[in-house]
């Protein structure tokens, strides 16, 4: 099916385009009045991940709604870790939770299993991606995605999430070889679950590592950036999209691995990453979410501001993390508008 609007696989693979595109993480979500009156029938969040059309039809609602440039599959980054064997509850307003956690070695034959058919476990989110793009109909490309090992690997050892996650990061220390396995057994699933969404029709991939940030640079790159990489060399369908939020040290590795683009969160200056990256990669971001709380004039001039730091045609408009859910949606709109009437000086 040819698509109607490619914009954000042309920026990706830094070829021409007529302006920058634009989309949200997390926009296809509580910011939309749509999207909770299909939550509000429905027992859980876990529910609507799991039921395809339904993920298909909240998928959709923020290209119709707000006009973004590209549809992401709405799921979680949790489903992988669940089809490998560990359960995980969603509760209200605390987030995500494992009644089990990977505790020893033991623990990797029943909860970090790798042996299993992706489709069988995980043919839902494939599904989903299916009716997405049947009734997209070829207007905008549709992003797939995963966690980045380590930010998986957070969550198993830990159950929860955490301002530091110290258990996960003690086990670095007491039992790097037990961490290496799990990081390993998390990358092949993520390989292979990347590769399906891919077979099911997605344009373009990003890779979340939320947890990058927090531990330091020689950790990361043992225990963090190894395992991206080894993914990055894995994915060449599709363009990938790389963010490792917190993680400023890690961008000039990132710029080396098999990727297209390169994620900012919104500490991090364009112009800055521009210079350490030259033109090989294109950039994604990075308006601060917090900045959509301002009045509408003041989000448009901060967007041009942003805007006017780029120096590069390579790069993809996006906040530096997920929309907050009480942003209002007139003010995302705003935002989007002043993306796609901005006329690029370079």
């Amino acid at each position: 099916m040819n698509l109607k609007n490619d914009l954000i696989l042309r920026a990706a693979r830094g070829e021409e385009i007529e302006r920058y595109p634009v989309w949200l993480m997390r926009q296809a979500g509580r910011i939309l009045p749509e999207y909770r009156a299909v939550r509000s029938s429905l027992t859980g969040f876990k529910e609507l991940v799991e039921t395809p059309a339904l993920a298909a039809e909240v998928t959709i609602q923020p290209v119709d709604l707000l006009g973004v440039d590209a549809a992401i599959i709405f799921s979680d980054i949790l489903v992988v870790p669940e089809a490998m064997g560990l359960t995980y509850e969603m509760v209200e307003q605390k987030g995500p939770f494992f009644p089990k956690t990977i505790k020893s070695e033991d623990d990797l034959v029943k909860y970090a299993q790798v042996d299993f058919d992706i489709e069988d476990r995980l043919g839902y989110v494939t599904e989903a991606i299916r009716i997405t793009n049947k009734e997209l109909g070829g207007c905008v490309p549709l992003i797939g995605f995963a966690g980045a090992p380590w930010t998986i690997f957070c969550y198993m050892i830990e159950g929860q999430g955490s301002k530091t996650f110290a258990k996960a990061r003690k086990v670095l220390y007491t039992n790097p070889a037990l961490a290496h396995d799990l990081l390993q057994r998390i990358t092949d699933v993520t390989i292979r679950y990347l590769k399906a969404q891919v077979k099911a029709g997605a344009h373009m991939l990003q890779v979340f590592d939320s947890w990058a940030g927090i531990l330091g640079q020689e950790q990361y790159e043992e225990f963090g950036l190894k395992y991206i990489d080894k993914i990055a060399q894995e994915i060449n369908e599709v363009p990938i999209t790389i963010f490792a939020k917190g993680a400023f040290r890690a961008i000039e590795p990132i710029a080396k691995m098999s990727c297209n683009t390169i994620g900012l969160d919104w500490n991090m200056s364009v112009q800055e990453v521009r210079k350490l990256v030259g033109e090989a990669k294109t950039l994604q971001g990075n308006l601060d979410p917090c900045a959509l709380y301002s009045s509408h004039n003041e989000v448009e001039r901060l967007t041009k501001n942003m805007l006017n730091s780029f120096e590069s045609k390579r790069h993809i408009v996006n906040l530096g993390h997920g929309v907050y859910p009480d942003i209002n949606p007139d003010k995302v709109r705003t935002f989007i508008e002043t993306v796609k009437n901005y006329e690029r000086k370079n």
